[in-house]
């Protein structure tokens, strides 16, 4: 780990020969198409016309690494040797398609645009190192060619992805978004905040002890957090419903449902009982106005409609608290 950190074991770039400039290179092509090949794996089935950009920047990457590979025979045979990148100091990295795909088709175009621009740097920088005329030339034709990528990527994009098929991929994408994380993060939300409403309030005003409310409200917000987290789980695997991962939802509904009750338990870390019951009570305020707005703004119910429902839903709740520990 540390010698990835801080560079131990790996060579500098000034140190390489011509020879391991150019198996750098080659290397660093096949990496970048089978990046993009797993791009476009990745967005087929939700955005398949950006996948065909992606299979088209592939098969550039391709005729790159077979120029090069044609220019390595003639100056050094068919051995070459083994370096990639993370074996050169200093050299640039590329995320695992993993880390990107999830981030959306945007996302993807943005890194897309940086792998681009590094490559450029690279064989700018390695045209430097390089005596000989015809690898020199290749090497600049290859970052003229890197630096005039984000055009013909646009180019292509305008091909594959006219104006009103990329609104369509915005769009399914937000709507995967929404489905994903905004859903279950709303509906663990609502679950925290007025399902412990009771249990805290009933606690606080049958004990008066801020501390034992406090464990009552950490207990229940864990609990139903855990609860509503496995539930989400278990009832849909995400494939027939277009949801997406259960695991996501899941995380999502759970961390939000105990953030919900946590909200309104942790005043009671306050020893004083009338202090910790109203900041608890302001709290529970901006919970409810913060439903209604996600509400408003990504489920598309009009504002007071949705606020009246969740304030009318929290009251309801907060009063049984109230007259059951007042019992």
């Amino acid at each position: 780990m540390l010698s990835r950190v801080f560079g131990f074991g790996r060579r500098s770039f000034d140190s390489l020969s011509e020879q391991e400039i150019l198996a750098l290179a080659i290397s660093s092509e096949e990496d970048d198409g089978r990046i993009y090949r797993a791009y476009a794996d990745g967005l087929a089935q939700s955005f398949p016309q950006s996948a065909k950009v992606f299979e088209a920047m592939a098969e550039e990457e391709d005729g790159h690494r077979d120029s090069l590979i044609e220019l390595y025979r003639k100056r050094f045979g068919e051995r070459i040797p083994l370096i990639r990148r993370e074996h050169v100091k200093g050299y640039y990295e590329r995320k695992p398609d993993w880390l990107v795909r999830p981030l959306g088709i945007e996302a993807v175009r943005r890194q897309a645009e940086a792998m681009e621009r590094q490559a450029y740097l690279f064989y700018v920088e390695a045209a430097k190192h390089t005596t000989d005329a015809s690898t020199r030339k290749l090497l600049d034709d290859l970052a003229a060619a890197e630096q005039g990528h984000e055009s013909s990527a646009h180019q292509l994009e305008q091909k594959h992805v006219p104006g009103e098929i990329k609104d369509e991929e915005a769009s399914a994408e937000q709507r995967q978004f929404i489905l994903t994380y905004v859903q279950p993060g709303l509906a663990g939300l609502m679950d925290g905040s007025v399902s412990t409403l009771a249990p805290i309030f009933a606690a606080a005003f049958a004990t008066h002890d801020t501390f034992q409310t406090f464990l009552v409200g950490l207990a229940a917000s864990i609990g139903a957090g855990i609860s509503m987290g496995f539930t989400e789980v278990a009832s849909d695997d995400g494939k027939l419903s277009g949801r997406g991962s259960p695991v996501k939802r899941g995380l999502t509904v759970g961390i939000m449902t105990t953030l919900g009750g946590l909200g309104h338990a942790l005043p009671y870390l306050i020893p004083l009982f009338w202090t910790a019951t109203v900041v608890a009570a302001v709290v529970v305020f901006f919970e409810l106005w913060t439903i209604a707005f996600v509400q408003n703004r990504y489920m598309q119910t009009p504002f007071w409609r949705a606020a009246f429902q969740v304030v009318l839903g929290g009251a309801l709740v907060f009063a049984a608290g109230v007259l059951i520990g007042n019992a």
